[in-house]
């Protein structure tokens, strides 16, 4: 899973474990984009993390992953058509 941020040094833990792969921009050096990654993209999908989030209100800091997976999931097969959409459920699944 990739997670685009900025360079915030808040969110450097997550370069520590093998759950995510951090692409992110450095304002305070003029970059804003950086391949996949620039703020455009950080704050729609936050915002859209977030608003999926809202109703499973407390949600602990290691939940948070299962969480998260779910969500890109079912973004990820959103606009799929039903065989393919099915085909990437069973792949995650499995």
């Amino acid at each position: 899973m990739t997670v685009y941020t900025d360079g915030f040094q808040v969110y450097e833990p997550l370069e520590e474990g093998d759950a995510f792969t951090r692409e992110y921009v450095v304002h305070g050096d003029g970059e804003y984009v950086n391949g996949d990654a620039h703020m455009s993209t950080c704050e729609s999908h936050g915002s859209l993390v977030q608003s999926w989030l809202s109703p499973y209100r407390g949600v602990s800091k290691d939940k948070l992953t299962p969480y998260h997976r779910a969500f890109q999931l079912r973004h990820e097969v959103y606009r799929k058509p039903g065989e393919e959409a099915l085909k990437s459920i069973f792949n995650a699944a499995l």
